[in-house]
């Protein structure tokens, strides 16, 4: 678990996340914001989207898995289960609009397109670092892996906000495998 950070430190962290996985769409700030000020307003609002999740009541990471769900509908975000094919891991990374401009699937080979899915998602993530790129697991404690893509040079950054934050945040392609 997170440790615990000052209620001003955490909301500046957040809205900062927010802004720097969706620039120009700052009704996701709005929304991680509201979940962490407001947390039975978030609820009462989005309700329907949190059902998907199994959350009706404010939960801990509330926060978190509000920016999450607003990446998602902003097409900045993709979500695998923990078993998920390595085709569809690549699909759906494919239709990020974070993605980069230059294609890093050229760069993987057919052996990695076998690897179980956590292995694969590495094998992703060190492919665009190659090209400069980066991918990033917003864990949400799940059992999913909710993938989010952006500049290699901005990985500090966000890793320093997510600490801020308190919440968990895992790069892919980084180290081993369960870093």
């Amino acid at each position: 678990m997170p440790e615990p950070q000052a209620p001003d430190d955490t909301r500046e962290a957040l809205a900062a996340i927010a802004s720097l996985l969706a620039p120009a769409h700052p009704d996701v700030a709005e929304q991680v914001l509201l979940a962490h000020d407001r947390p039975h307003d978030y609820v009462s609002a989005f309700g329907d989207r949190l059902a998907d999740r199994g959350v009706d009541e404010p939960v801990d990471n509330l926060a978190w898995i509000a920016l999450v769900d607003g990446l998602d509908a902003h097409g900045l975000l993709a979500e695998f289960d923990w078993k998920e094919d390595a085709q569809e891991i690549r699909s759906q990374l494919r239709k990020l609009r974070s993605r980069p401009s230059v294609d890093p699937w050229v760069l993987l080979g057919d052996a990695e397109m076998l690897l179980p899915t956590e292995k694969f998602l590495h094998a992703c993530g060190r492919r665009y670092r190659e090209i400069g790129a980066a991918l990033a697991v917003l864990d949400i404690e799940s059992d999913c892996y909710p993938v989010v893509g952006l500049r290699a040079a901005r990985t500090e950054e966000l890793t320093a906000l997510a600490a801020r934050a308190g919440f968990p945040l895992r790069h892919l392609g980084a180290g081993r495998p369960g870093q």
